[in-house]
This record gives C-alpha cells, structure tokens and sequence, in this order.
C-alpha cells in the first residue's frame, strides 16, 4: 500500500509531466499541505523524491520549483535522448516478438486515428504508449528505465512540439519506418530512424525553445 507521501510525490508528476504545472512552477509547501490536507512531512518526503527524479529544483529557504531548462540544456538532453532511444530500437529489431511488433502495429493504427486537433492529449498518450512498446521489445530493462528518465525530464517540452499538426503527421510517418526497420530486422535502419524521430533539430528546436522563458541559471 502506497504511504501518503508517495500518493502527494505521483499525483504532482502526472501534474508535472502533462504540463498542468508547468517549468517554472513554484511548489509552496504550505499551501500544498492546505490542498491535500495533510502535514508538512508527506508534503516534504514527496518534494524530495521528485527532486531525486530530477523533475524539481530545490534550494534552501525557497519554494521548490518545476525544472525550467534552458535552450542549450534542452538541445543537449533531446541529443542524449535520441542516441538511447534509438539503441532501444536497435535492439528491438534484434529482440522484438512477433506479438510486439503486432502491438506497434495495433498503436500506429491508434495514433493515426487521433490526428485530429481536438485529440492532442490522446496522440500524445498513445505515442508516450508506443514508445514504450519500442522500450520493451528492446528487452534491456536498464535501457528502458534510463531512457523512461530522461524522457520523462523532458516530458513537458516534447508535448509542445506535439501540439503543431506538421508535427504530428511527421511523427506517424517516422513510426511507419521505425516499425519497417524493427519487422526487418534491420537494427542500423531502426537506430537511424528512430533517433532522427526523436532528435528535434533546426527551426523544430527553435520553435520549441521560443515557447519558454530563459530560465535563470539556477534554475537547471
């Protein structure tokens, strides 16, 4: 059974990650303690865990904030995040079971059907969803949590890019060769296409960074 700490600590990451608290973000305890009716110590146990997965800052005598990060930090974490998801898919080229690949088939059908506008929440679930799929045909569970990490740092800022329809349509085409490459078994062409998916480049890295403030140094 989870404690109260830890119920705190997942309700404010799915905050976090789905952008209802955005970077930036101050997380006072006390009015925090007011919204879930509690004490101070849950509140703090939760604030320190969050902060272990690198999702807040925290610093002495002042309000937790959500990580703000700034345009170089973002560019170099997208091109970390691109290397390792692309050894996921790598290996799931070598790895994935027939049953795998029929469920990235059955999600790619999934996502095509919420192209539309007012679905922006759902195609962004279900491509979270299908790259978990890639993570898990990799088969290296150690891959997969370091590569859920990162992504999840980040989290907030690939839902951005979602929200323009070009980039939409060029994801469900992007997953099309990802899954060409894992059914093949070609792991150099799953590697390649999956980390130009994933890797934001150019004015799609411009536009990104334009949605946010510079943080302040502190504040990465």
């Amino acid at each position: 059974m989870s404690t109260r700490a830890e119920e705190i600590q997942k309700t404010l990451e799915i905050e976090i990650l789905s952008g209802k608290l955005p970077p930036g973000s101050r997380l006072e305890e006390t009015e925090l303690s007011e919204r879930f009716e509690c004490s101070r110590t849950p509140i703090r146990e939760a604030l320190r865990q969050l902060a272990s997965e690198a999702l807040i800052t925290m610093r002495s005598r002042q309000p937790a904030t959500v990580v703000a990060l700034s345009g170089r930090k973002l560019l170099e974490m997208f091109q970390v995040m691109a290397e390792l998801e692309g050894l996921c898919a790598r290996l799931a080229a070598r790895r994935a079971t027939p049953q795998q690949i029929a469920r990235l088939r059955a999600t790619q059908d999934e996502l095509r059907g919420t192209l539309d506008s007012s679905q922006i929440d759902s195609f962004y679930d279900i491509n979270r969803r299908f790259h978990e799929l890639v993570y898990e045909a990799s088969q290296n569970e150690f891959l997969a949590d370091q590569t859920r990490s990162l992504r999840n740092r980040v989290s907030i800022y690939r839902k951005m890019v979602t929200q323009k329809v070009r980039r939409r349509l060029d994801t469900v085409e992007e997953h099309e060769q990802v899954i060409d490459a894992i059914e093949r078994g070609d792991g150099e062409a799953a590697d390649k296409a999956m980390s130009a998916h994933v890797n934001l480049l150019g004015e799609q890295m411009l536009d990104l960074i334009a949605l946010f403030p510079e943080p302040a140094e502190t504040a990465e």
